[in-house]
């Protein structure tokens, strides 16, 4: 059996409604109750996405991270780091961000829907690869809390063949994804009901990466997504 460490334990105590489910092949996660943005929106877009159509001066440097730390050359792949990204959305329970680079996940991985489903549910048990089943207990003690993470769980990752910059990348992914969390749901900002949005965004993700203000990677700058 995998060897479990605090932070996988931790993941196997979350509700059973905060798993994801699946909706003719496509990953959707579970709908919160909606709410209103606690800031005045003057556009119709969900979650981060109209945030950054409202904020264009900060959507520029989010989008610029967002592509450095899922999209530049690394030695995990893109729909790893999306993976990661996803994991730690879920456990900070911000169903857009989970959503969105769920399916962005799901789209670059060998496993697809299924692996990232497994993943959300008991990530120790997923159909990954060791490495990333370690990995995933480093960004979940990342976003447990701002402190080391502990000895055995970095010891556990390099014995599973993670190196420095695996490791590296992983906190700081799991690091910026807390930022992007907090931004998105202390802001209470909307969540998409179509079936299909998430998808899309994966679309847009997989094709243009993410978007900045200067218009890069072929994307409109009023395009901006992130998670």
């Amino acid at each position: 059996m995998p060897h479990r460490t605090r932070a996988h334990k931790r993941t196997e105590e979350v509700e059973h409604a905060r798993l994801p489910r699946e909706h003719e092949g496509r990953f959707v996660p579970p709908h919160p109750r909606s709410t209103v943005p606690h800031i005045e929106i003057s556009n119709d877009h969900p979650g981060i996405r109209g945030l950054m159509f409202q904020r264009p001066d900060a959507a520029a440097p989010l989008n610029h991270l967002a592509n450095v730390l899922l999209r530049a050359p690394a030695s995990l792949s893109r729909g790893e780091r999306e993976l990661i990204a996803a994991y730690v959305s879920h456990l900070n329970d911000t169903p857009f961000c989970a959503g969105t680079h769920g399916a962005a996940a799901a789209a670059q991985l060998d496993g697809g829907h299924e692996a990232v489903t497994a993943v959300f549910a008991a990530p120790q048990d997923a159909p990954v690869s060791p490495r990333m089943r370690a990995l995933l207990a480093v960004a979940a003690e990342v976003m447990a809390a701002a402190r080391p993470v502990g000895d055995e769980t970095v010891a556990a990752a390099r014995a599973a063949g993670a190196e420095d910059s695996d490791i590296h990348d992983t906190v700081l992914i799991a690091a910026a994804f807390c930022m992007y969390n907090r931004y998105v749901s202390c802001l209470a900002t909307g969540i998409p009901t179509q079936d299909d949005y998430y998808q899309q965004a994966a679309d847009r993700i997989v094709t243009d990466g993410y978007a900045t203000a200067s218009g890069q990677n072929g994307t409109r700058a009023d395009e901006a997504l992130t998670g």
